[in-house]
């Protein structure tokens, strides 16, 4: 598949395997659009309160709203544990 003209989310640790894959290309837009079209069990943990997100590599703030544009990648990270 082509990712011409698409966005990517990036699911890392846990998400990884809640979402099944560890990538999706997404048609790029306005974040609640696209999650909307997610699976809803997996949207919620997405949007859980202590998932971070970075843009490009960027880790943005909290309630910072989100449009992807073409060719941008948004990563979701877990919450680190240690021992």
């Amino acid at each position: 598949m082509s990712t011409s003209g698409l966005a990517k989310l990036v699911f890392l640790g846990r998400l990884e395997d809640i979402a099944g894959m560890g990538e999706l290309a997404v048609t790029p837009g306005p974040l609640e659009h696209i999650l909307a079209a997610l699976d809803p069990a997996l949207a919620v943990e997405l949007l859980g309160e202590r998932v971070r997100m970075a843009l490009n590599g960027a880790l943005l703030g909290d309630n910072e709203a989100v449009v992807l544009a073409e060719g941008d990648e948004l990563a979701f990270l877990p919450p680190v544990s240690g021992g």
